[in-house]
């Protein structure tokens, strides 16, 4: 009864969000407050069966039971609790189902929060909300039932991909696709704007927020899925330019221009058009990334294997979605007036060239993602489009980026003093060049612009930090003073320093990373030493552990350092006898922000083992970057100024009532 009760539930959300869709739009156009009243408790409403249809699947994956397809094909009595829940959205179906109901989620957010919207904005961007919820309601209900028996119900399941059995996936899909989703509520906006045909500053003091706490999500998810990759796989690398992980990158990119570009229209009452543009292209990439995933026109480690059919219905929602809102867009746009005017050394100019930075890269990613599949299609050649082709276009594009980022918070608005910024820069600049100095002097080997990258990422920190100290008078005025007039500063403030240092934190991880990282790969015996980076790893042997639904070959490794015995390390090889596959588990020992790592191959006949190790500095700099930018984006959040639900004016005092 448990599934026949998700699926109905899945049926009244449709219904629901199909009356959401239409009543809402009828009463906007006839002016009735109480038909345009009805989104917000039809959107409250779907998001309940929404919700109820999702716990009805994990309610049937933890119980086991296997008289449902999906819990069959994707789950195993004897798996361990925790994946059994993660096996929800590990396949296709359940993937769906969450990510329809995280739609149903940030509509029911809306209704909730967005009580000082606009009755008519508040109505259509329900409306619009729920013409996307219906689209993957129907797509879910026609094409991919989580919820379909088994006539003969078997005893036992086939367990979960092995790959996917890790706590990462616990984390990493629902971030990102509260990343994904969430820009559906920057797209809806954007539409109902374009519908209403006003869009002005309070339009993107609404939509800001949404967008801020999308992305925040959406560099989480990014982030998590690349640690992932990097400790789950065994491959030793972080990033891969696999055209999956090109598919969350684009969004992420479109989305942080998206940001910066209503930060201008909010302030300036400018680049309305731009901004409007930015939604529907961010959710469209979105849409795409999707469809890429889910279509079965690529092959990836992250991808999943689906039927022709799905694609197919996947593609028609794409050019549905994508082309109508574009098509309204390129209608209404010549209606929109510009705001403000503002010269091109100011910090609105700052933001324009990080817009068009920003989408000059994503355009970047997005050819060299789609140019192998459209070539398949055309001339039924395949090739590969690998990172030498990404690091030689993306790459360059981001270093102009980061030498202007720090220059954009030092600038006014309207009309900016370029030469005034570059002197509060000195102190920035300066560190950036002892940086530099100091890596060449230092390090041996390894790429000639190394160094050079270090010290950009050196000076975006400082200079993010210069803005700070600006604010607050730093060294100008007594510490108390200081002091005070730091806690004064607004949280978006300490947001923006917090996200802008994150990317120069990254950028060191990623540079010493790729230029230091040491490697040894080799076949080893027992009582075999490796020597790495000054660290020597012996092997002391191998042994066989039964876990509750693999078979676990566990080698030791006795590690030292300058004749200073370390913690040993203990990397495993699980084979899944229910798959019939296999998954390596890497073993990592930290040593500050720099890693040990290794992983085991296949055991050969005599006794060898394959193994890989490698050292890498700095190595985990790379994700600190992003929590650091996820960090400002929450705290900008949390400002007062840009919370999603806006407080209402206050009243007046009695003495201004007595006044008045």
């Amino acid at each position: 009864m448990i599934a026949e009760a998700g699926h109905y539930a899945l049926v009244l959300a449709l219904g629901l969000a199909l009356i959401q869709a239409t009543v809402p739009i009828l009463g906007a156009w006839l002016r009735d407050g109480a038909l345009m009243n009805v989104a917000r408790s039809t959107a409250l409403a779907q998001l309940a069966f929404a919700a109820a249809s999702f716990a009805a699947l994990v309610w049937l994956h933890v119980s086991s039971d296997f008289s449902v397809v999906n819990v069959f094909e994707n789950s195993h009595s004897m798996k361990p609790l925790l994946y059994k829940i993660t096996g929800v959205w590990g396949n296709h179906e359940g993937s769906m189902l969450l990510w329809v109901s995280i739609l149903a989620l940030f509509g029911g957010l809306v209704a909730a929060f967005g009580n000082n919207l606009p009755l008519s904005l508040r109505a259509h961007v329900l409306a619009v909300q729920a013409w996307i919820a219906s689209a993957f309601y129907l797509f879910i209900l026609l094409t991919s039932n989580p919820f379909l028996r088994i006539a003969d119900p078997p005893i036992e399941g086939r367990d979960l991909n092995p790959v996917l059995q890790d706590i990462g996936l616990a984390i990493h899909p629902p971030m990102l696709y509260l990343g994904y989703v969430g820009f559906s509520i920057s797209f809806s906006f954007a539409v109902a704007a374009l519908i209403e045909g006003r869009v002005d500053a309070a339009w993107a003091r609404w939509v800001r927020p949404w967008t801020l706490m999308a992305w925040v999500f959406l560099t989480l998810g990014i982030a998590m899925g690349s640690y992932w990759a990097y400790y789950e796989l065994g491959w030793g690398g972080w990033w891969f330019w696999d055209p999956v992980e090109n598919a969350s990158l684009m969004p992420w990119l479109a989305g942080t221009a998206l940001l910066h570009s209503a930060v201008v229209m909010e302030k300036r009452n400018a680049l309305k058009v731009w901004t409007i543009l930015l939604s529907i292209l961010t959710f469209s990439l979105s849409l795409l990334g999707t469809f890429l995933v889910r279509s079965g026109v690529l092959t990836s480690v992250h991808a999943f294997a689906t039927d022709p059919t799905r694609g197919v219905f996947i593609l028609l929602i794409l050019c549905v979605f994508i082309g109508g809102s574009l098509t309204l867009f390129a209608w209404r746009a010549s209606a929109l007036k510009q705001g403000g005017l503002f010269a091109p050394i100011s910090r609105e100019g700052a933001l324009v060239l990080n817009n068009l930075f920003l989408t000059t890269a994503c355009a970047t990613v997005f050819v060299g993602t789609l140019y192998p599949l459209a070539l398949e299609v055309l001339t039924g050649d395949k090739i590969s489009v690998g990172a030498p082709f990404f690091n030689l276009t993306f790459g360059p594009l981001f270093v102009p980026l980061l030498l202007a980022v720090p220059f954009g918070p030092l600038l006014a608005w309207k009309r900016g003093d370029l030469a005034g910024a570059a002197q509060r820069l000195i102190a920035a600049g300066v560190t950036a060049l002892l940086a530099v100095a100091m890596v060449a002097a230092w390090t041996r080997g390894g790429a000639v612009l190394a160094p050079l990258a270090i010290g950009l990422a050196v000076f975006v920190i400082a200079g993010a930090v210069a803005d700070l100290a600006e604010r607050i008078g730093l060294f100008r005025n007594r510490f108390a003073v200081t002091l005070r007039r730091a806690f004064g500063l607004p949280r978006s403030t300490w947001g923006t320093m917090f996200a802008h240092a994150g990317v120069g934190v990254a950028l060191i991880g990623i540079v010493c990373e790729t230029t230091w990282n040491s490697e040894y790969i080799a076949s080893m015996k027992e009582g075999d030493v490796a020597r790495i980076a000054g660290y020597a790893l012996k092997l002391e042997g191998a042994t066989q552990r039964q876990g509750p639904n693999f078979r676990e070959q566990i080698a030791r490794f006795a590690v030292s350092r300058g004749g200073k015995a370390l913690d040993p390390m203990t990397p495993s090889k699980r084979s899944f006898s229910t798959r019939g596959m296999s998954t390596t588990e890497a073993a990592l020992q930290t040593h500050g922000v720099s890693q040990l790592y290794v992983s085991l191959g296949e055991t050969a006949a005599d006794g060898t083992i394959a193994v890989r190790i490698y050292h890498k500095p700095l190595v985990l700099l790379i994700w600190f970057g992003p929590l650091l930018m996820a960090f400002g984006g929450l705290l900008s959040l949390s400002d007062r100024r840009l919370r999603v639900g806006a407080p209402k004016p206050a009243k007046p005092s009695r003495a201004m009532q007595a006044a008045e």
